[in-house]
């Protein structure tokens, strides 16, 4: 009886001891901010799916092995007198706080994750393909790799936004900045019909305004080779919001090493994109085009999260001091 009781108890518990990944929200803006999450169809929501963050607020989430999804940052949010709440940017239509099931309306700044991937891999970019209305880097906090580095947007888009993408609030003031597609739904833009190929679609002018300023993040829909980041091994993750240009990586030792160069400078128009190291990148939000061959994507495997480990074997320990009660 007590092997049998250990064994269910196992099995219900173990699952979500393993391969979790903690990702941490920062708000380093001068406003309040409100992060929204979304999970990937088929994943299940995670403990929450939207929070307010004040002014130099945090707060951490744990999600589950294989969880995949995406965060961004809700701004110029009210809530009425009948108890609506709604958002000027980054609304996800649900009336609520939580946004329930609900996907950021564009403009936004997306940070988008698959958890243990490929190759036991976590896949992970910042994008502007559906536009921008805040800054935001995401900060690998472990991990391993030469792909596992800070990426994100560092500038703030709203002022130098072309006058045709620009969002403005009432008082006139830059809120967030279009993608081309959605102002002009132009199938070049959109990278679709007769451009809906890595070959057939290139970068537009528009897209080159967000590539120029933030050269790690997505801005067209094939901007696979310089936007695609991969941790492997055990990583959490730091999502700051309005971040300094002091942000820095903490490598899998320990050590904090200061974000490359290249990243922390503002990118002006005609400055040169960096090389980001090649990798085979599989897209990895939903919705997204998948542009590597399923015959050359490694066998997929799940990674044990050391962090997680103590903690399993001390709950194993005392299942079976429970157990033997029966």
């Amino acid at each position: 009886m007590a092997q049998l009781c250990l064994l269910t108890s196992l099995v219900i518990i173990l699952p979500g001891v393993f391969s979790a990944a903690t990702f941490t929200f920062i708000n380093k803006c001068d406003h309040t901010v409100w992060p929204g999450i979304l999970s990937n169809a088929g994943i299940s929501a995670l403990p929450t799916t939207g929070f307010s963050l004040r002014k130099g607020e945090s707060k951490s989430i744990n999600a589950p092995s294989s969880w995949g999804g995406r965060f961004w940052g809700r701004t110029h949010c009210t809530e009425d007198s009948a108890g609506k709440f709604t958002c000027v940017t980054g609304d996800c239509g649900s009336g609520k706080l939580e946004c329930a099931g609900g996907g950021a309306a564009p403009p936004a700044t997306l940070a988008e994750f698959t958890l243990d991937g490929a190759g036991g891999m976590d896949f992970f970019d910042v994008s502007l393909v559906d536009g921008y209305n805040l800054p935001m880097v995401v900060v690998p906090q472990g991990g391993t790799g030469p792909n596992c580095t800070n990426t994100g947007c560092l500038v703030d888009l709203n002022g130098p936004c072309p006058s045709q993408l620009k969002v403005t609030s009432t008082d006139g003031e830059g809120v967030a900045c279009k993608s081309a597609c959605e102002e002009f739904g132009k199938a070049e833009y959109c990278c679709s019909g007769a451009y809906g190929t890595p070959d057939t679609c290139k970068p537009s002018s528009y897209s080159l305004v967000f590539k120029k300023n933030c050269p790690r993040a997505y801005s067209y829909a094939y901007d696979d080779q310089t936007s695609t980041f991969t941790c492997a091994g055990s990583a959490d993750y730091l999502i700051s919001f309005c971040p300094g240009p002091s942000t820095s990586q903490k490598s899998s030792s320990g050590a904090q090493t200061p974000a490359t160069p290249e990243f922390n400078s503002t990118m002006v128009s005609g400055a040169q994109t960096p090389a980001t190291p090649e990798f085979n990148s599989t897209m990895v939000y939903e919705g997204a085009m998948d542009v590597s061959s399923a015959s050359s994507r490694p066998t997929c495997m799940h990674v044990f999260r050391p962090q997680a480990v103590a903690g399993a074997v001390a709950i194993v320990a005392a299942l079976w001091w429970w157990c033997q009660l029966f």
